[in-house]
């Protein structure tokens, strides 16, 4: 097998788990970490604060500086948060002006105010003659899982057939299994939307409303995910696949989902500071869930669940009156 030199861009739960599996392969992954602290301590204790009772392969480097990141790679991989995305392509762009290798995204997002998709940022910011390097990595995963070798399916998306197959064959891994597709925008369309419903999850089960109500959240919830990726020209498909219906029920059922947790705390009286607060990490679903509903009034498509979580989270409205809206939304002939 070739050994590769990886540059890594995040040092969050996601990211590092990732990194050490390519590191488990024998690859050379030198790993980015905004806080030079964090960094220091993962190189010397290799404990994440997140991944406590994992230690770190030992092969695994994280510095704070960029630059040295970017140099000489074979793959960047990134796993920064949504909102992050664009400030970071930015340092990359300016600091490695020839970067000349696939980009892997791995973050679950979409921006706020242009409405762009992960993949349509960092082509905004490096430039349209970068599309065929970029692909996309998602599909129901928790990092806990994923690091403890528990077997984990996800989809990897490009536009470069030649690139995606590098990129599969870079992560596969014997309890690590990737399936290839070329609906890039559509993966990633599920696996943003998926977080906004996975907090109206959390909230329905924190209210105590029992499993019905929580399939029929999933069930309409996937309904508005497909509504808008049809709008948006992805396949419907995609959204019935990996990275839309298995991210969904993984997220939208598990209280080590944080976008999950985070519903369910607010449910139980949480402010949404408080909550994230409680959570430690980002909740992406939060800053989705302002985008989605972005895109929706432009293009003319109603998403109640979307705009029900909006308003409790924005808009002052508490978890039992946004039950109450749905509720009393107009009853019409099931379509999918």
């Amino acid at each position: 097998m070739k050994i590769y030199t990886i540059g890594y861009l995040g040092a969050g739960a996601w990211g590092v788990c990732l990194a050490d599996l390519l590191a488990k392969k024998g690859h050379r992954v030198k790993v980015w970490c905004r806080n030079e602290v964090l960094a220091k301590q993962l190189n010397t204790e290799r404990k994440h604060p997140n991944l406590k009772n994992y230690t770190l392969h030992k092969d695994l480097y994280f510095t704070s500086n960029l630059a040295e990141v970017l140099e000489d790679i074979d793959f960047l991989v990134e796993s920064v948060t949504s909102s992050g995305t664009r400030p970071v392509f930015e340092q990359v762009k300016k600091l490695a002006p020839n970067l000349d290798c696939p980009i892997v995204l791995t973050s679950k997002g979409i921006e706020q105010d242009s409405g762009f998709l992960l993949l349509d940022v960092v082509l905004d910011v490096l430039g349209k003659e970068y599309q065929d390097r970029l692909t996309y990595l998602s599909g129901p995963s928790f990092a806990d899982e994923l690091i403890r070798e528990l077997p984990t399916t996800v989809v990897c998306a490009g536009f470069d057939p030649e690139v995606t197959h590098r990129v599969q064959n870079l992560f596969q891994y014997k309890t690590f299994r990737i399936y290839p597709n070329y609906d890039i925008k559509g993966v990633e369309f599920g696996g943003a939307m998926k977080n906004i419903i996975a907090i109206a999850c959390g909230a329905s089960d924190g209210l105590g409303f029992g499993n019905n109500s929580r399939a029929a959240l999933m069930t309409r919830g996937l309904h508005e995910i497909r509504k808008l990726a049809i709008a948006k020209q992805c396949r419907s498909e995609t959204i019935n696949g990996l990275s839309g219906m298995g991210d969904l029920c993984l997220t939208c059922s598990s209280k080590f989902s944080r976008n999950y947790r985070f519903g369910y705390l607010m449910a139980q009286g949480k402010t949404m500071e408080e909550a994230k607060k409680e959570i430690g990490m980002v909740v992406e679903g939060a800053y989705t869930c302002v985008s989605a509903l972005q895109i929706a009034e432009k293009m003319g498509v109603s998403l109640p669940i979307t705009e029900a979580v909006h308003k409790v989270l924005y808009k002052g409205v508490k978890p039992m009156d946004a039950v109450r809206f749905l509720l009393e939304r107009e009853v019409k002939e099931e379509h999918l």
